[in-house]
């Protein structure tokens, strides 16, 4: 599945699994999950190599790593409609003995995880060693991180930043989603960032800037830029602007909706503005 069509497809049944995943438990993360579908649908379903059947020690395969794990319901989704496990699954959201977690997690064994995420910070330093495995394995593959806006506030990040410069981490493309929001309020009030882009390079990494990371097409093309630019002597950034919330209008221009649940009413008007697709609701 790679042509943009059949992606734009897969993009609105993960909106749809999101909500009704967020909803039916009245917990979770909407809000990320929403703005990050495409980073999501793009990855697993035009970019990385990646096999379903999850081989542990994956060589010769692209590796994703989510560091700003609250947002796990996209992961989930696109990973269960990836193949990775039965899209059924996707109902035990967050409920006991689940495998699918608020956070993503490892002990239950869950295809497609490979480490525990949701503490922030921490996404970045693994992306890092995992890129350097691969090194030391004579293996070509890319490995991919996607962090938060807000979680750049985390110390670890610019030890990590600095560390994958001076070893020449260019295996690494790492994303952080840029939607403006956290849990508290705008991150521009909560503690400025400034110029993200500005920080990273001084930091020796090369960075890209994509203005719509709602735009499938832009993410494509955002993907395709970073992949040429990997393996330069430099770790790889992209910066990515995405509206949190993105499909439904009354969750987006707001960091209300980062950790609420929608009531029923709520999700009805979701649904609502979320096309049924062929793929089918869980």
């Amino acid at each position: 599945m790679s042509d943009i069509a059949s992606l734009k497809v897969m993009a609105a049944q993960v909106r749809r699994d999101i909500v009704r995943m967020v909803h039916a438990v009245q917990s979770g993360h909407p809000g990320g999950s929403l703005g990050c579908t495409e980073y999501f649908v793009a990855l697993y379903g035009a970019v990385m190599k990646h096999n379903p059947r999850f081989q542990p020690d994956a060589v010769g395969e692209d590796l994703c790593f989510l560091s700003n794990g609250h947002i796990s319901p996209v992961w989930y989704s696109v990973l269960a409609r990836s193949g990775y496990f039965p899209v059924p699954e996707l109902a035990t959201f967050r409920k006991i003995n689940s495998r699918l977690q608020g956070h993503p997690a490892t002990e239950e064994g869950l295809p497609g995880i490979r480490i525990a995420s949701g503490s922030l910070g921490q996404g970045l330093s693994v992306a890092i060693g995992a890129a350097l495995a691969k090194k030391l394995n004579g293996d070509d593959r890319l490995v991919y991180v996607l962090m938060g806006d807000g979680e750049q506030q985390e110390g670890q990040i610019w030890e990590a930043a600095m560390y994958a410069a001076h070893n020449r981490v260019d295996n690494l493309i790492a994303t952080i989603d840029l939607n403006g929001q956290q849990i508290d309020g705008p991150v521009d009030k909560i503690l400025s960032l400034a110029s993200l882009a500005d920080k990273y390079r001084a930091f020796g990494w090369t960075v890209i800037e994509t203005a719509n990371g709602n735009d499938l097409a832009q993410v494509l093309a955002a993907f395709a830029q970073c992949q040429q630019l990997a393996r330069q002597g430099r770790p790889v950034l992209n910066l990515l602007r995405t509206e949190m919330g993105y499909g439904v209008d009354f969750m987006m221009h707001s960091h209300k909706w980062h950790g609420v649940a929608p009531n029923d009413a709520e999700l009805e008007r979701a649904l609502a503005q979320l096309p049924t697709t062929p793929l089918g609701d869980y």
